[in-house]
């Protein structure tokens, strides 16, 4: 199909509707029909063309392997959590500190084991923190704060045995192939890493507020007097926080310590092996190797030796794939839409998209397509609170931007990806506000207000920092 205007019409119904509705999943499939109906535009053409889209990227081989990763690694943190391993990990640590200095230094030592997906990190550590917060001279809301700038800011510029690196290198693939652009989406990606200045300067917030400032203010929750928060919290233990650290369930550190240590370990020593088959080199055998076929197959023998280490604790094989199914199932909603993304952009890729941008932004300058599509992200991402959506929504177009103008393409993906990174840090409608709120006993919207401040210098630095980079890098 001729390329025309009307390959945008399904981003121009996804955007305003994920927004109105702060809700991605009916944004993309509304956009998905539209680009099918586009293509097939008869009654039940426009059905039968969006199920075939879904159904034919669903038999993609590298699709099916995040599908494979995302759902068994959710899966294994549900057998971790009811064998005790996070109530353990936090047993423990609480035990072990005693001073704010090391109640913060273990926040972000911790990362190095918690880093494979922001609400893992969040439930993993802010029970802990919880329970020393009599020992910890922060604010509820600061200490969450600090929390949250070492989840999803600090785990999207990893590039190794995370829950987002699969989908964020999908979809670069994805709007590659979109493009016919010949290139490598896992190198693309490490690439991008170092532009995705929203995620640096956070940290770099939270590196401040954790070991260089000094707060004077009381220990309270927003809209509550100290005395009120200090009983609540003496009534509510740290253990009725969240289901991961239940009372009900056993305290075994290492059910949490042996998996982690696993999964990392085998994810660096399958990459490895597999580019080492490539090259001779140590470091270019990281960059040659498939490391999406690595991960999931690090992650299937780390299932494999935990439930066996955990059969011997005579934990029961039927619980444990009850509550692996029961984890697996809890990304169910993040899959479908992975399925939707990949439809629609095979359905816009069908009406001439990348045509249709090739022929009409080369009035737009180059060193603008940066920090607008960061800006313009950061908006989307903000209104559905998901990175995950954005990333879906804009890359495709972003992608298609930066080749048709020239701009550097590592930086046009750290600007997507940046953008996505305040959604899911500043949005009230995130799960990782929404779940460190319930755990610290915050009220969700004021906290997100608490946040937002200085989220926005952040996104202030960073868009200045992407003007200036293009003019450099492009």
């Amino acid at each position: 199909m001729e390329s025309a205007w009307i390959s945008i019409l399904p981003f121009l119904v996804v955007i305003p509707v994920a927004i109105i509705t702060k809700q991605v999943l009916p944004g993309l499939a509304l956009g998905l029909l539209t680009g099918a109906y586009l293509v097939e535009p008869h009654l039940l053409g426009g059905i039968q063309k969006a199920l075939e889209y879904v159904v034919v990227s669903l038999q993609d081989e590298s699709n099916i392997k995040i599908i494979a990763f995302l759902y068994i690694f959710s899966g294994l943190v549900g057998v971790i959590r009811i064998s005790g391993g996070i109530k353990g990990f936090v047993e423990e640590a609480s035990e072990r500190i005693q001073t704010k200095r090391g109640a913060l230094f273990l926040t972000w030592i911790s990362t190095l084991g918690t880093f494979s997906a922001p609400n893992f990190r969040i439930v993993t550590v802010a029970p802990i923190m919880r329970a020393l917060l009599k020992k910890i001279s922060m604010s509820k809301q600061e200490l969450a704060f600090v929390i949250e700038t070492t989840a999803a800011p600090l785990i999207v510029l990893i590039p190794i045995a995370t829950a987002s690196v699969g989908y964020m290198v999908s979809v670069i693939e994805l709007s590659l192939n979109n493009e016919g652009i010949e290139a490598d989406a896992y190198q693309l990606f490490i690439q991008s890493i170092p532009f995705n200045f929203f995620s640096i300067v956070m940290i770099l917030i939270g590196i401040y507020l954790s070991f260089f400032h000094h707060s004077d203010k009381p220990q309270t929750d927003v809209g509550g007097t100290s005395k009120e928060v200090k009983e609540e919290d003496d009534e509510n233990d740290w253990r009725d926080c969240h289901p991961a650290v239940s009372k009900e369930l056993p305290a075994r550190p290492w059910n949490l310590v042996i998996p982690l240590i696993l999964i990392i370990g085998l994810t660096l020593f399958l990459t490895w092996w597999d580019g080492s088959r490539e090259t001779n080199g140590f470091f270019q055998a990281f960059i040659e190797a498939d490391v999406l076929n690595a991960m999931v197959l690090a992650l299937i023998i780390t299932l494999i030796v935990t439930l066996v280490f955990l059969r011997f604790q005579h934990n029961k094989l039927k619980e444990m794939m009850t509550h692996f199914i029961h984890g697996g199932n809890e990304l169910m909603a993040v899959i479908l839409l992975l399925a939707i993304v990949w439809g629609l952009a095979t359905a816009t890729e069908d009406l001439g998209f990348s045509g249709f941008v090739t022929t009409n932004v080369n009035w737009i300058p180059s060193m603008l397509i940066p920090p607008v599509l960061f800006l313009l992200g950061s908006l989307v991402s903000y209104f559905i609170g998901s990175s995950w959506g954005t990333w879906g929504i804009i890359m495709p177009l972003a992608i298609s931007l930066g080749h048709t103008s020239g701009a550097s393409l590592p930086l046009v993906i750290g600007a997507v990806f940046a953008s996505g990174a305040f959604g899911a840090f500043a949005s009230p409608l995130s799960d990782n506000t929404n779940t460190i709120a319930k755990i610290l006993n915050l009220e969700v919207i004021q906290y997100a207000r608490f946040k937002l401040g200085p989220a926005l210098i952040a996104v202030g630095i960073a868009t200045v920092l992407y003007g200036v980079a293009t003019f450099i890098f492009s």
